[in-house]
């Protein structure tokens, strides 16, 4: 082509397209499903995942902001102060908006971080009613609300209240008001909410809080409790509860104290559970085919010390199925054998079918913060595939104190974090910096995975961070694939004897108080302040769900927002949130200190989009196609993350969708 005829070229782009290169949106297609998304997982059971086809891999490099509302509820860092310590005020940290908004009967729901409800049109973000349960967010240290819940009547008569959404708040009230108007249910508990305090003796608001949506199952919500990590021994029980929907009485409570120990009752003949059990803070998943709740628990008080447990860490990091008509146990799995790591688990409970020899078998998946996937018979918890006890780091240097001589371990699928540190995986920019982390590794006592902590101070890789975390897993059942994010940031963990403790001044200090020791655990950073061990630092993998091998592994996620260029293009960042898929073949999936939403080929691990958020993302995102517009949707809460300080606190509900 002569160079005229490329000016003239250039010049029709300029007319006809305003500029070359430009791609003209194709049309959408509305022939697909709606698909609602009517729990926190998209279904009882977990799994992220959304039938809408309408955005594929094909045009998803087209999605554009559609609609954004704000909350009006965050906490910027140091905005209050608190007393956890007695005697010594220390600054709240920033809130960590981790909401998944439920879709149910044409309307998007969702909670503030202080637990404002809100109800909303999924096509446009146009609020139609709120409620303020009136939560005070700076008596609340770790302040989230991770979703809400629905019920509704199996014989609707238009009655008030016929349908409801449910929600647990940060001062401990189980709350139902109605999903048409957002008035409160008189009729359920006294006016509309339920105190979670009986039973549980006296204890400072801050120790005990809600944080993850009640489960719902037939007539009966069911719901856990967050309690506060490393403040003393005697922190207010972990019992799970089950309420009548309608009248919000008390159905059921499952006290997780070992068998042989008998529960307490007051003067009156009224339960008080027992002090300093495992808790369920995370999300719990139903079955109500089978009749069962399944649990994922947490740590048992304290976290980093177990020599005055009594056994009470019994049921702690498992997974625990009850009857949920009854409460009774029908089974457990422990994950982590008398915990000192606060391993405890941290995702939902995740059902799937598993195929096997041509048979079906019922299922679930769980993550955990050492990056072991356990897949288990959801019936029976039997593993899947062989789970092997093997031997760990004894030599325990702390009085009071015993190890478990053996933790288990799964053979499939395989650990998805290495697992330990060692002198020569130090990493840094430079070899001063690598030579600095060398010499942090060979400071600590370094047993590979499950170190125990130490006076010493001890190789803490994985974290309590994980490994996996509470965002993971998604299921696409279409492709036989469990997708799950998983972190790689080292640690130190160091128990300090209780006469040399100066807790309140130094922010990786935990009391502990009760205990012979407080506790310091401080990621492992060189003097540039970048982690000890080499990139990534986070990714995102694919595991078959019948076979457990992995499909594929990416790294997620970039320093863009960290450090400067070059360093900013590495790829694999620190994360904390969750993926969800779509029937279309993509996973969704923000959670990283870059501040993007990214959707990946499901079948590839290929990234082939990516929109910047106001602030991070650490919330799993819903998918659903609205039935008003007709169009698909992707919803993510962007409110930043105590964990990450550059990002700012905030309170975005931002949706993407195709353009007309």
């Amino acid at each position: 082509m002569s160079l005229r005829l490329r000016v003239l070229a250039s010049a029709a782009c300029v007319v006809l397209l305003a500029g070359c290169g430009k791609e003209t949106p194709p049309a959408v297609d509305y022939s697909g499903p709606v698909a609602d998304w009517t729990a926190y997982g998209a279904a009882p059971g977990g799994g992220h995942y959304s039938a809408a086809t309408q955005i594929s891999r094909e045009n998803v490099r087209h999605l554009q902001k559609a609609w954004e509302y704000r909350s009006g509820d965050f906490r910027a860092a140091g905005a209050a102060e608190i007393e956890l310590v007695p005697g010594k005020k220390q600054p709240l940290p920033a809130t960590s908006w981790q909401m998944t908004p439920i879709l149910v009967e044409g309307t998007l729901y969702g909670c503030s971080t202080f637990n404002k409800i809100f109800a909303l049109d999924p096509a446009t973000g146009k609020e139609k009613w709120n409620y303020n349960p009136g939560v005070d967010g700076n008596q609340e240290v770790l302040a989230n609300c991770r979703g809400v819940s629905h019920w509704a009547t199996s014989t609707p008569t238009g009655a008030h209240c016929d349908s409801r959404i449910i929600e647990g708040t940060l001062d401990g009230r189980l709350i139902a008001v109605d999903a048409k108007d957002g008035k409160p249910c008189a009729d359920f508990g006294n006016n509309g909410e339920v105190s979670l305090a009986e039973g549980l003796g006296e204890f400072a608001e801050v120790e005990h809080a809600v944080t993850s949506p009640p489960a719902v199952i037939g007539d009966r919500i069911i719901t856990g409790a967050f309690i506060m990590d490393r403040v003393h021994n005697h922190m207010p029980s972990g019992v799970v509860r089950a309420f009548d929907a309608r009248t919000g009485k008390l159905d059921w409570a499952w006290d997780p104290i070992p068998p042989g120990q008998t529960p307490t009752v007051d003067a009156n003949g009224k339960p008080l559970y027992r002090r300093g059990t495992t808790n369920v803070w995370s999300i719990i998943s139903v079955d109500a085919a089978n009749d069962l709740v399944f649990l994922p628990t947490g740590n048992t008080s304290t976290d980093f010390f177990g020599g005055l447990r009594d056994n009470l860490d019994y049921y702690s990091s498992s997974v625990v199925a009850l009857r949920a008509s009854t409460g009774e146990l029908v089974w457990h799995f422990q994950m982590v054998h008398h915990d000192v790591w606060d391993y405890d688990t941290p995702a939902q409970p995740t059902l799937f079918e598993f195929q096997r020899d041509g048979k079906t078998i019922p299922a679930l998946a769980q993550p955990t913060k050492m990056g072991h996937l356990f897949l288990l018979d959801r019936l029976t918890g039997k593993p899947l595939f062989p789970v092997e006890e093997r031997p760990v780091s004894q030599g325990w240097e702390v009085p009071g104190e015993y190890l478990s001589p053996t933790q288990p371990f799964p053979t499939k699928p395989a650990p998805l974090h290495p697992g330990g540190i060692k002198p020569e995986d130090a990493w840094g920019f430079t070899f001063w910096d690598k030579g600095e982390c060398r010499k942090l590794i060979e400071s600590t006592r370094n047993d590979g995975i499950f170190t125990p902590p130490s006076l010493q101070g001890s190789a803490f890789f994985p974290s309590d961070f994980g490994g996996n975390n509470w965002g993971t897993p998604a299921i696409d059942p279409v492709r036989g694939l469990i997708i799950l994010n998983t972190l790689f940031m080292p640690s130190t963990i160091t128990l300090i004897p209780r006469e040399q403790c100066e807790t309140g001044k130094d922010p990786f200090t935990s009391p502990q108080f009760d205990t012979p020791y407080c506790v310091k655990v401080k990621p492992m950073l060189s003097p540039l302040g970048v982690p000890c061990s080499a990139p990534p630092w986070g990714s995102l993998s694919a595991i078959d769900m019948h076979t457990g091998d992995k499909r594929w592994e990416v790294p997620l996620g970039t320093l863009e927002e960290m450090a400067p260029w070059p360093v900013s293009m590495i790829k694999g960042a620190p994360n904390i949130g969750g993926p969800s898929v779509t029937a279309g073949g993509l996973t969704f999936i923000a959670a990283t200190p870059d501040m993007y939403l990214r959707a990946f080929d499901s079948e590839t691990g290929e990234e082939i989009w990516k929109a910047k958020l106001p602030t991070g993302g650490h919330a799993t995102p819903a998918i659903y196609r609205a039935g008003t517009d007709q169009k698909q949707y992707v919803v993510i809460a962007a409110g930043g993350h105590f964990g990450m300080p550059h990002e700012p606190a905030g309170d975005w509900l931002v949706a993407f969708a195709l353009p007309d």
